[in-house]
């Protein structure tokens, strides 16, 4: 086994966009873990858009990551060593273990996954996060019901491409709202949207009218700002509204 832990590490907080200059890349010997400890061998890491908002040195419901550590995501590994009690050599876990080849955890925020259920990276995905934020965003939150319209924004995304999915399944009539042609036509051809609006191309307001004659009964919003500003012009009396993300204020740029 390798002794080489790759890292990449927060160097400075970025200014919108990051770039090369806000990181810093080490490589560190793998360390020896102690009683209660467990050593796992990192085989998928997540990309999110949440992970922007982490390097922001600002009060959220998750506490910013700070110069010098490892960049926080989420993470799908194999225990190659383990002196905890819960977890066993060959276990598969789920968790927030960082941007690097191997961590080392007291199992806090770590789940064990199968991989004869399932292929591991789908526990970043559809069985992980976006996943259950999705399913319980929308049937929980949301509460769709069948022959009602659905309109999602960031519609391409991890948790917005689901959410369309499941309403669906669910006999809504569904509306997607993302950016550019190809997305749009993802979404009509390969995941079953009845409609698009893209938001790049097109003015929202005016397609929201056309797409959704009948009102908006549920919006699942993963992006707030303008968009969330224009669905509500179309929004029903006794309308569901899920505020699941604002990924328009994370990517506007800070001054």
């Amino acid at each position: 086994m390798t002794t080489i832990n790759k890292q990449w590490r927060l160097k400075a907080r970025p200014v919108g966009e990051p770039s090369a200059e806000t990181w810093d890349y080490t490589e560190t010997e793998i360390p020896t873990i102690i009683d209660g400890q467990l050593l796992i061998k990192v085989e998928y890491i997540s990309i999110d858009p949440a992970m922007r908002g982490w390097l922001n040195d600002a009060k959220s419901y998750i506490a910013p990551v700070q110069i010098g550590e490892v960049m926080r995501a989420g993470t799908v590994g194999e225990v190659i060593e383990s002196k905890h009690e819960k977890f066993a050599v060959g276990d598969y876990v789920a968790g927030h273990d960082g941007v690097q080849s191997y961590a080392v955890s007291d199992g806090t925020g770590l789940h064990k996954v199968d991989p004869s259920l399932a292929p591991l990276s789908y526990y970043l995905g559809v069985l992980g996060m976006p996943g259950m934020t999705g399913y319980f965003g929308l049937l929980k939150t949301g509460q769709p019901k069948a022959g009602e319209t659905v309109v999602v924004s960031g519609a391409a995304g991890a948790v917005g491409s689901l959410v369309g999915q499941i309403a669906k399944i669910k006999g809504c009539r569904v509306v997607g709202i993302a950016g550019g042609a190809e997305k749009c036509k993802f979404l009509v051809d390969e995941l079953g949207f009845d409609a698009t609006i893209d938001y790049k191309n097109e003015d929202v307001k005016k397609a929201l009218k056309k797409t959704c004659p009948d009102g908006v009964d549920v919006y699942f919003d993963n992006v707030g700002g303008d968009i969330l500003n224009d669905v509500l012009t179309q929004i029903n009396l006794h309308a569901r509204i899920v505020i699941c993300g604002a990924i328009s204020n994370i990517t506007t740029p800070q001054q």
